[in-house]
């Protein structure tokens, strides 16, 4: 029931809009920043905001946005960002985590990796279709949102996500890195496994002609695959 009254709580639309803006940031974000990006009033976001938090979709807390400390520095101001936990709704129950982690389970101890990437690789193509290989960073942003992924694109330049909204970094050269992995509750299990099939998959779902290339680069908190363009399309 606790899943089912926090998923209900994103009908509302003005709170769904101050969700995906608190997730697609990967940071903490403020009360006022949220409601610049939301287009609401803050009072209204505070509102929708400790909702959220109250049905376990964002967790709070507090320290000054200022970057200072001491005298002068000003109160903390609350802040937001996407809550660990995952929430999920089936009518009627179904347990397919259970399955994917026995099968992981045993695949690992089979010694079916190679296999397993095969398979993965292979349904990645069958995604694609007759759809031509990737063209580019755009599109793989594209396929990867679609598909649950959260990417945003890291450069000298800053951050970009999905939908263009900027941030800073200091990535040396173009990369799309994933806020989400689709697999992370069976991942987290059985990395090696997951994390191989996860990259066969987007090999297949890109092509391997295409001009851009997946490949492995773990961060906390992120998918472990990240995508760049192929070096045979770099001048």
């Amino acid at each position: 029931m606790e899943d089912i009254e926090a998923i209900a709580a994103l009908q509302d639309p003005v709170r769904r809009r101050l969700y995906e803006y608190v997730v697609a940031q990967g940071r903490e974000v403020g009360r006022n920043e949220a409601a610049e990006g939301a287009g609401v009033a803050r009072t209204l976001a505070a509102h929708h905001l400790d909702r959220l938090a109250e049905v376990g979709l964002l967790e709070s807390g507090s320290r000054r946005l200022t970057g200072r400390s001491g005298p002068g520095a000003g109160r903390p101001a609350k802040v937001y960002t996407r809550a660990r936990g995952e929430r999920a709704v089936s009518l009627p129950a179904r347990d397919y985590r259970t399955a994917a982690e026995l099968l992981a389970e045993a695949a690992e101890q089979a010694g079916l990796d190679a296999g397993l990437c095969a398979a993965a690789r292979r349904r990645g193509e069958a995604l694609r279709g007759s759809a031509a290989p990737c063209g580019g960073l755009e599109d793989a942003m594209a396929m990867l949102a679609a598909r649950g992924y959260e990417p945003h694109l890291e450069s000298a330049a800053g951050v970009q996500d999905a939908e263009g909204a900027e941030a800073t970094t200091g990535e040396a050269a173009a990369v799309v890195r994933m806020r989400n992995c689709p697999f992370h509750a069976v991942a987290e299990r059985f990395p090696p496994l997951v994390c191989g099939m996860n990259l066969a998959l987007l090999e297949g779902l890109f092509g391997a002609d295409g001009a851009v290339r997946a490949r492995m680069d773990a961060r906390p908190g992120e998918c472990c695959v990240v995508v760049e363009s192929s070096k045979d399309n770099i001048d």
